[in-house]
């Protein structure tokens, strides 16, 4: 008895690890994966209306069997940003959205004074996300950035929908042993089996319910600053801003030079003058041996014909 129970426990774990390879591919492109249960007539038959190989037969499966994630982010500028982090707000719960986070501060220019920004995240309706964009883009005086995001995430849920298939089935025929079961030690070798399998299908569960509500909802994350921020400084027609970009750019074009000069030196001119100088120096040496080789003799000469 004991032997049969453990045989079967193997069975439905290997039941588990398996992937239902053909039957996946079936179900996913099947009416009733793509969603298209309005034309079923029963007994596995369909109305002739549908028409699984007509061009928009084929549309609606092809849109409603994708599962994508879609996110933006957005910078704009405005007159005041607490107004605006305001209507953004509303703008999401009105839509069935909410508001994930949002942050007010106030920050300091070089001229030391302090004006506001704010920034906001929040969540809408998928198909409402370029709605939503546009409204928010309508309602600021410059859009500084833009930039929307989307992660296709079909084929892991598809895995995850799979999985958890052949989790249940084997949690399924582990029941079935369990309640059979008679030796305390084959009850707790299925038991515990069992509640590692549920503990498998409540993690796929929550990962297959986050694919669904971020492919649901799209987040949005704007930074709101004010018009003080970006404009430059004025003083009649005379923009200090500008001269003062001037000099540091100015100043960068010398500092390069002066780096490039430096490395040229390091790298090029000293060593060829190293290379250079040796030779050079052991050469001028031996004139100046060979020269004074010759005043010697010269002084060698006068000192004879003097004495002789």
């Amino acid at each position: 008895m004991r032997n049969k129970l453990i045989v079967l426990s193997l069975v439905a774990v290997l039941l588990a690890s398996c992937a239902s390879g053909k039957s996946e591919v079936m179900d996913s492109f099947s009416p009733l994966a793509s969603g298209a249960t309005d034309n079923y007539a029963g007994d596995g038959k369909f109305s002739e209306e549908w028409d699984p190989s007509s061009k928009e037969s084929l549309q609606v499966q092809e849109t409603q069997i994708r599962m994508v994630i879609k996110n933006a982010s957005l910078s704009i500028v405005v007159e005041e940003p607490a107004a605006t982090m305001g209507l953004i707000s509303s703008l999401a719960e009105s839509l069935g959205g909410y508001v994930v986070s949002s942050n007010l501060y106030r920050v300091q220019m070089d001229s030391g004074l302090e004006i506001p920004q704010a920034s906001i995240t929040i969540r809408v309706p998928a198909e409402k996300l370029d709605q939503v964009l546009d409204e928010i883009k309508s309602g600021a005086g410059q859009v500084l950035s833009e930039n929307v995001t989307g992660q296709d995430v079909t084929q892991e849920y598809t895995d995850l929908e799979s999985r958890l298939r052949n989790l249940e089935r084997a949690e399924e025929q582990l029941v079935e042993i369990l309640e059979g079961s008679y030796e305390t030690e084959d009850v707790l070798s299925v038991y515990n089996r069992l509640v590692d399998i549920r503990e498998q299908i409540e993690v796929i569960k929550g990962q297959m319910q986050y694919y669904e509500q971020s492919a649901a909802l799209s987040s949005i994350s704007v930074n709101i600053q004010a018009n003080e921020a970006v404009q430059p400084l004025r003083i009649g027609n005379w923009q200090p801003v500008g001269v003062a970009k001037k000099a540091i750019q100015a100043l960068i074009n010398t500092l390069k030079f002066l780096a490039n000069a430096l490395i040229w030196i390091g790298l090029y001119i000293l060593p060829v003058a190293l290379i250079l100088f040796f030779p050079a120096r052991w050469i001028w040496k031996g004139l100046k041996k060979l020269s004074q080789r010759k005043k010697e003799r010269l002084a060698e000469k006068k000192n004879l014909k003097e004495n002789g």
